[in-house]
């Protein structure tokens, strides 16, 4: 008699009723529960593999976590020490039971997942009481809970983040066991539910969102990126006794500002004609990232009106001379170069005048949980929060407005898809590179307007254009955009936003602005 096999009857997880789908699933997984959690096996599988790898580091950073807490009982109860005498993360790795990546317009990767670890850990602690030595094993530990994890800033530097940021979305369920002398304590009438909660409301205290872990990966000095700090206040008073370079004895001299490592093009006096004492009594500003190192650099140029303009002397003035808010004055001995062990050339070519002031920006209105600073023990426990602009009114006086143009998306034109973004404010036009062949461009570079006072009924005007490479008519084509109000950054102090491109069909164009008040 031959045996007939029968089909597998196969049917679709929503079909089930309630009963077959816990029969199927005892413990329910997020990424059924929920379709915006992905099922995540590969990376369980992954987690598997490095478990064993994971132990010390891991185990770092517990102890990091549990000794501060520690610390808080030496002294009381007769305490004189609590201290780890082995901690192992045991051979049970915990289960990812799903993850949701957010989408966000800052510089990170944000994902949510819920853990749960029935684990085998070997933690052992020694507690001093009264000269005694008392050990504690922990037994039977499960742990579960939702956790967000940041990997932020973006860095152009591999693995391309220099923070992990560990924050609990809600206070996680612990339970264990606790062994002294061979005996398990937890069974003491009231005892467990007291321990339980104490550990989880200690737990949720350092870590519960907005709190976090900060955990570095990358040395904050080979990924910082120097943003402004400040605003130098040049006057350029006059020069004195210049040296002569025309035949008639007299010169046209103006002179150039600028800060070393900055690309922005130098400031220029006007220009004094016939004159080898000329006065200028100009007014310039010039924006600071480093007060510690940035040095300001005076040339002075005698106009030509054919040919390259002679210099006829130049001076530097490290910045960290300067007291911020105090105005210094400076008379300074023009030289050559700056080469102090060159010997040649050593006439006297007159002195400068210049009154130098240094003013910090205001503390930003906005402190966004991507501003950390610092570490405990090579992590740290930060708060995330958010300082409202002052309730005093809108902040005055003048400042710097900084527009950084992250990028595009969607963006096409009929011709051809070369972009680049231009930047229209009160009158002066500023551009990003162009890339070519693309709809979705990443440009991620900023622009300075400094202003006298704060745009508050100004608008900044923001196009994306495609440029056809070469001679051929037409060579540009527009492809968007977007008009934004001012009055927002003004009291917020930033704004990071996707903005719908006007006159495109699906564009959208992604624009950070802050706004910083000396």
């Amino acid at each position: 008699m031959s045996l007939q096999l029968m089909e597998p009857i196969t049917s679709s997880i929503y079909e089930l009723d309630t009963c077959a789908l816990q029969d199927l699933l005892p413990e329910m997984p997020l990424w059924v529960k929920n379709p915006d959690y992905d099922r995540v096996d590969w990376l369980n599988k992954v987690l598997s593999d490095v478990w064993p790898y994971l132990d010390k580091p891991v185990a770092s950073i517990i102890k990091g976590i549990a000794e501060p807490m520690f610390a808080e009982y030496i002294g009381k109860y007769q305490i004189e020490s609590i201290e780890f005498k082995s901690i192992s993360l045991g051979t049970l790795r915990p289960v990812i039971c799903g993850l949701k990546v957010y989408d966000t317009n800052e510089k990170e990767i944000v994902m949510e997942t819920a853990i749960r670890w029935a684990g085998n850990p070997d933690i052992v602690l020694v507690i001093k009481l009264l000269s005694l030595h008392i050990t504690v094993q922990l037994v039977d530990l499960q742990i579960s809970g939702r956790v967000r994890v940041a990997l932020k800033p973006l860095v152009p530097t591999f693995p391309c983040f220099s923070n992990i940021v560990v924050s609990l979305m809600e206070k996680p369920d612990v339970d264990f066991g606790m062994n002294i002398l061979g005996g398990d304590i937890m069974s003491i009438p009231g005892l467990y539910q007291y321990i339980q909660e104490t550990v989880k409301r200690q737990v949720a205290s350092l870590y519960h969102w907005p709190q976090t872990l900060e955990i570095p990966i990358l040395d904050a000095s080979s990924v910082a990126v120097k943003k402004p700090v400040g605003i130098l206040h040049v006057k350029v008073i006059r020069a004195i006794k210049l040296l002569k370079k025309d035949i008639l004895g007299a010169s046209d001299p103006y002179v150039k500002l600028s800060l070393t490592g900055e690309r922005l093009p130098s400031k220029k006096t006007t220009i004094k004609k016939k004159t080898l004492n000329p006065e200028w009594n100009e007014k310039f500003k010039l924006i600071v990232k480093d007060p510690e190192l940035q040095v300001l650099r005076l040339q002075v140029f005698d106009w030509d009106k054919v040919g390259t303009h002679d210099r006829l002397g130049m001076q530097m003035v490290p910045l960290k001379l300067l007291v911020p808010y105090e105005t210094k004055e400076f008379t300074l001995d023009l030289q050559k170069d700056t080469n102090i062990s060159d010997s040649q050339d050593k006439r006297n070519r007159g002195k400068i005048e210049v009154e130098l002031t240094f003013v910090p920006f205001k503390e930003d209105s906005i402190k966004f949980s991507s501003k950390c600073s610092g570490s405990l023990d090579s992590f740290g426990k930060k708060e995330s929060r958010i300082d409202r602009a002052s309730e005093e009114g809108t902040p005055g006086g003048a400042g710097l407005l900084l527009v950084m143009v992250h990028g595009a998306e969607d963006v096409e034109g009929e011709r051809h898809n070369n972009p680049y973004a231009s930047v229209l404010f009160k009158g002066e036009k500023k551009k990003t590179k162009m890339l070519k062949r693309t709809r979705d461009p990443l440009w991620n570079e900023e622009f300075q307007f400094m202003l006298e006072q704060p745009p508050l009924h100004e608008k900044i005007y923001i196009e994306v254009l495609s440029k056809r490479s070469g001679f051929i008519f037409p060579s540009k084509e527009p492809l968007g955009h977007v008009e934004i109000n001012l009055t927002d950054v003004v009291h917020n102090g930033r704004i990071n936003q996707k903005y719908h491109l006007i006159n495109s069909k699906n564009g959208m164009i992604h624009i950070e602005i802050k706004w910083k008040t000396v």
